[in-house]
């Protein structure tokens, strides 16, 4: 249940243990952390769904299951959901339709964000336990201000969010607001 009655239903995989691919791992580390339902994507659907985005450009990066792409898509908002993980999209577009929201999908790698950053600017930028991996630092300081003036962050207090957030704080010179979600 989120903020003002509303309800979002999602699917997500019953086993995320069978989704560990040895060889994708080896090629770029990659692991099916959007699998899980994580406490960071809960608080920041909680945080997103009260507030009134009536066709507010609004980009989701990590989304994973993407609440807070479905609460923002239900709060008005025109809503590009991102990951790299082309199963999370495919999962993602199955349960907006589950819950009668539209947004647009997006496969997209932060290292390499040209079509993202074409976009751009956004009027709010989401990331739901975005800094789980030390090596995206640099490359998140980079896209976040570069996708819009507001950011909403929500992290469970990982090891990276305190350097983040200790460099960060050029960034809020150059304009960008974030909003930590805890």
């Amino acid at each position: 249940m989120l903020p003002g009655g509303r309800e979002l239903s999602v699917l997500r995989p019953r086993d995320t243990e069978a989704l560990l691919d040895e060889h994708a791992f080896e090629d770029d580390e990659f692991l099916p952390y959007w699998a899980e339902l994580w406490p960071s994507g809960v608080a920041l659907a909680r945080e997103v769904a009260p507030r009134a985005l009536r066709g507010a450009r609004v980009v989701e990066l990590g989304c994973g299951l993407g609440l807070p792409s479905l609460a923002a898509a239900q709060g008005g908002g025109r809503v590009l959901a991102t990951d790299w993980a082309t199963p999370a999209l495919d999962l993602l577009r199955e349960n907006a339709e589950r819950n009668e929201v539209s947004l647009e999908l997006a496969r997209v790698d932060w290292r390499t964000p040209g079509e993202l950053l074409e976009r751009a600017p956004f009027d709010l930028v989401l990331a739901a336990d975005v800094l789980y991996e030390r090596r995206n630092l640099d490359v998140l300081l980079d896209l976040l201000p570069a996708l819009g003036g507001e950011v909403w962050l929500a992290d469970p207090g990982r090891a990276p969010l305190e350097e983040f957030l200790a460099r960060v704080a050029s960034y809020e010179q150059r304009g960008t607001v974030y909003r930590l979600v805890l």
